[in-house]
């Protein structure tokens, strides 16, 4: 019965953080612009993301441009574009194993074998996604806070994290948990 009910909150946890990980790999709040130096009126944002840049004027109108060409585009950004989309295609994948484990559980007990199967899978896929999204978020955060204190980088090139960072980091810790559920499950 624990059991059973570790796997159905490991379920949630999965859900809830495969839906943040496509959210986050499509949000272009990776980068927004940072207010130093005093300068209280502001009339436009600037947002940078994966997959394009975002200005926002006096909150007022929004406008965005997606990339003009892949191949111009520097290599950590497109290796992060790569994790990222390897992350949320293995956490549907890893998604519906668990989907498939709880299934096989709450039908009967006479298929151990073959239900920690999908048990292990599950976890294992949960846990691998998790640091897969958990490598790009936490690398682009450290480089905008690194950047943010370094007195070399001219002021209006100062970013501050964005809210799909916050995202991913919540989205990185609910997959880890699932996997970690899973897994425990499968030991016992």
């Amino acid at each position: 019965m624990a059991c059973c009910l570790l796997q159905l909150t490991g379920l949630v946890f999965g859900g809830v953080g495969m839906v943040g990980t496509l959210a986050a790999t499509a949000m272009p709040q990776w980068r927004v612009s940072a207010y130093v130096e005093g300068n209280i009126v502001v009339f436009e944002s600037i947002w940078e993301g994966l997959w394009m840049d975002c200005i926002s004027q006096l909150g007022l109108r929004l406008q965005c441009k997606f990339y003009d060409s892949v191949l111009a585009l520097p290599p950590p950004l497109e290796a992060f574009r790569a994790l990222m989309c390897v992350a949320v295609g293995l956490s549907v994948l890893s998604f519906l194993t668990a989907i498939a484990g709880v299934k096989y559980t709450q039908r009967g007990k006479e298929g151990a074998q073959g239900i920690s199967v999908f048990i292990l899978a599950a976890g294992v896929a949960f846990l691998l996604s998790g640091a897969l999204v958990l490598i790009p978020v936490s690398w682009t955060g450290g480089s905008i806070v690194r950047d943010f204190y370094d007195p070399e980088v001219p002021v209006p090139l100062k970013r501050e994290l964005g809210a799909a960072l916050y995202v991913g980091w919540g989205s990185s810790a609910l997959l880890l948990a699932a996997g970690a559920m899973y897994c425990h499950c499968w030991c016992r």
